[in-house]
């Protein structure tokens, strides 16, 4: 490498990958660094990058190994399996790679080497609001609308209008020539994506839901709703009366204001899922009377939010049936969620609450909130007692429910106490404690557990307003905790932001930072100057190669 380091690179029968320093004087060889890549044995081939020697690894997938601003980097290659490689120079491909991939000979450019994921966009009609996934079948279904714009029917309609309003207008020397016009004017077809659409102004919506099939990016089937009718919430349920049927509930809202919000009414689309998973069916609508929020399976029946009530539907034969209701959240619920019988929801302003519905008396009660308002955006459940949440300012913070309050939410919370129980703040005598906060800098849009290699450990992924992917990884030991806590405090004495700014300061921009590290910071270590990189390492008894590995490693067991 560009440091004159030899490094060995060993591939295994069980998918593993080594990587390790050998001393070019004496030919000890240490730091040794591993990372799984397949179930499939690893082959290894030499290849040119950027000017510089790369290693290509083949195992059930494609790694590429390069070095790039004093770091290793080991991405994934999106392409098919390949069984050989070699690498390939021409003209028309200066830095190329000859493969053989099944029966086939390839000759391969690898391009976008910094990108992470591998993406492809499909191009829809509106803007995507929320999608599900049918588990079964795998397809999306996805809500799409757009604010100011008109439907295909209603352009129709206008354009028709039109059509005869111009020879209304036209004399009886002109009719010949206004007949040919308005002919021509009703067979023009501009394109949206040269001309724009045409905006009729606030208030006029558009909406549609779409069928689609990832895998093949093609749409199945294409429900359009008419005019002023959005939709804004979406959720798969199996309704315990119809067992093995899947029905797809939509929340639409008729003609609705964003500022102030208000609307006209909503109705409740019911759709089922027929022909493994590639059909709507529509069973019939049910008018409500604000704007719904959000759709949840919840046990055998379905949590549908209402403005600031929260409310239980079952299935009936001509309409929901509305079997359950609460009134005590404060504005408008943004998300909900469940496991068991608990219900998380989250206000727009007021954070998270916790509800338990009791079964036998056919209640929702809240037992538990927050003390400090968060204008949530999504949220995620770690275990019963624990939820992220993600605010539109861009701070995530885990709140937990106290230990103490576990059995007595199981046991006490009774609708007469509750009446007087109750505390000053949010209505509940009982209240969630955060035990992480972090400023991440952007408004939070999503918040996801998931691993993102095989064999990895899961991880919070979150993903924000100005397009960032991100994650939140936990810590396994207490030795762990220490060594990257110190590792960041130096880190920011010897690498200061560059516009002066107190790190610090920033990471806690709304609440305090708390219980959370940041590895931003601590992987420019690698991009220090050596001298830096040096006494760095000797405030953390260690040497600076023993530091590059552990964020390696720390990285790798969760990410690329």
């Amino acid at each position: 490498s560009g440091l004159s380091t030899l490094f060995l690179n060993v591939g295994l029968q069980n998918g593993a990958l080594l990587r390790i320093v050998v001393d070019s004087v004496t030919g000890d060889m240490s730091d040794t660094r591993t990372r799984y890549l397949g179930p499939r044995p690893v082959k290894l081939f030499r290849v040119k990058m950027q000017g510089r020697d790369a290693v290509l690894c083949v195992s059930s997938r494609s790694w590429l190994s390069y070095s790039y601003q004093s770091r290793f980097h080991l991405t994934p290659l999106s392409y098919e399996v390949l069984e050989y490689a070699s690498s390939f120079a021409s003209e028309q491909c200066p830095e190329g790679v000859v493969a053989i991939a099944a029966n086939t000979l390839r000759i391969l450019a690898l391009e976008k080497l910094g990108a992470v994921f591998n993406q492809q966009a499909i191009q829809l009609q509106h803007t995507p609001r929320k999608f599900v996934i049918d588990l079964e079948s795998s397809n999306l279904v996805v809500i799409e609308s757009d604010h100011n714009a008109l439907t295909a029917q209603t352009r129709m309609d206008r354009k028709q209008q039109m059509a005869e309003e111009m020879l209304e207008a036209a004399g009886e020397e002109e009719k010949e020539a206004a007949t040919q016009m308005a002919e021509e004017f009703l067979a023009e077809d501009l394109p949206d994506a040269t001309f724009s659409a045409p905006k009729p102004g606030a208030g006029m919506w558009s909406s549609g839901i779409r069928l689609l099939d990832p895998i093949q990016g093609s749409t199945l089937e294409l429900v359009p709703l008419d005019q002023n009718e959005a939709a804004l919430s979406i959720g798969i349920v199996e309704f315990s009366c119809r067992p093995n049927e899947r029905f797809v509930v939509v929340g639409t809202v008729k003609d609705m204001a964003l500022s102030p919000r208000r609307c006209a009414g909503g109705f409740l689309h019911t759709y089922q899922l027929l022909d493994e998973g590639r059909k709507l069916h529509l069973l019939h609508k049910t008018p409500i009377d604000g704007i719904p929020g959000c759709v949840h399976p919840f046990q055998g029946r379905v949590l549908i939010s209402v403005g600031n009530l929260i409310r239980i539907y079952d299935l009936g034969k001509k309409k929901l049936l509305r079997k359950c209701e609460n009134r005590m959240l404060p504005n408008f619920v943004v998300s909900i969620q469940s496991m068991g019988g608990r219900i998380f929801a989250s206000d727009i302003q007021e954070s998270i609450f916790y509800l338990k519905y009791k079964s036998k008396e056919n209640q929702l009660l809240v037992f538990a909130d927050d003390t400090l308002p968060k204008w949530v955006t999504c949220m995620c459940i770690l275990d019963f007692n624990t939820v992220a949440i993600g605010d539109k300012f861009g701070s995530i913070c885990v709140v937990r429910l106290p230990a103490e309050v576990q059995d007595n939410v199981e046991e006490d919370p009774t609708g007469n106490r509750a009446l007087w129980d109750r505390g000053v703040l949010n209505g509940s005598s009982q209240k969630v404690e955060v035990i992480c906060s972090y400023y991440v800098g952007d408004t939070i849009l999503s918040l996801q557990r998931s691993t993102l290699i095989p064999g990895g450990a899961e991880a919070l992924v979150y993903t924000t307003l100005g397009g960032a992917v991100g994650t939140l990884v936990p810590f396994t030991s207490r030795e762990e905790i220490d060594y990257f806590q110190h590792l960041e405090l130096y880190m920011r004495s010897e690498h200061p932001p560059l516009c002066g700014r107190d790190h610090l300061h920033y990471r806690s921009y709304y609440h305090p930072v708390r219980n959370v590290i940041d590895g931003d910071l601590c992987e420019q270590f690698n991009s220090l100057e050596p001298s830096k990189r040096r006494t760095v390492a000797e405030d953390l008894d260690r040497e600076p190669t023993e530091v590059s590995k552990k964020l390696e490693d720390m990285r790798t067991r969760y990410a690329f």
